[in-house]
């Protein structure tokens, strides 16, 4: 099988809805429900403020859209250096197993050395296990650590 001609491109306003378009699809892979209109116009808008919240780009084939990252960088005061958190990568399901997701990991891993990071983290559902395989085969390590999360109304009603 030939191997497609992937190439990574930033997202920008000119290409954000395949951006927000793809964040649906995966949403819907994950059975969890898809950023509302207001949250698309957030993003939006995040990605384009100076500096961006977040930094995206998106695998394309022929021009057109197929997979995309999000990441941002936060910080390890035990290396005490800049860690990239990978917060989304994602492959449409009639591109995976074509080294779409390959192109798109080791863009991230590219990143991450260039920006002096001294790792870099990212989480997978546990009942994910082929990305999880992926992710080994990356090179990637499993923690022992539970990731916890708080939304807003969480934190509300525990400020109150």
């Amino acid at each position: 099988m030939d191997r497609p001609d992937v190439k990574i491109v930033p997202v920008g306003p000119e290409n954000a809805d395949g951006l927000l378009s793809l964040i649906t699809e995966l949403a819907m892979f994950e059975k969890l429900e898809p950023p509302t209109a207001e949250a698309k116009e957030r993003m939006r808008h995040h990605i384009t403020s100076s500096p961006p919240l977040f930094y995206a780009f998106l695998a394309t084939i022929e021009g057109v859209p197929v997979g995309y990252i999000t990441y941002y960088f936060t910080y390890s005061t035990f290396l005490a250096a800049p860690t990239f958190f990978l917060e989304d990568i994602f492959v449409q399901e009639m591109h995976r197993r074509s080294g779409v997701g390959r192109s798109l990991f080791r863009y991230c891993m590219k990143e991450a050395v260039e920006k002096g990071c001294g790792r870099m983290e990212w989480c997978a559902l546990n009942w994910n296990v082929k990305a999880m395989d992926f992710y080994v085969a990356q090179g990637g390590k499993k923690l022992g650590w539970t990731f916890f999360r708080m939304d807003r109304g969480d934190m509300e009603r525990s400020l109150s």
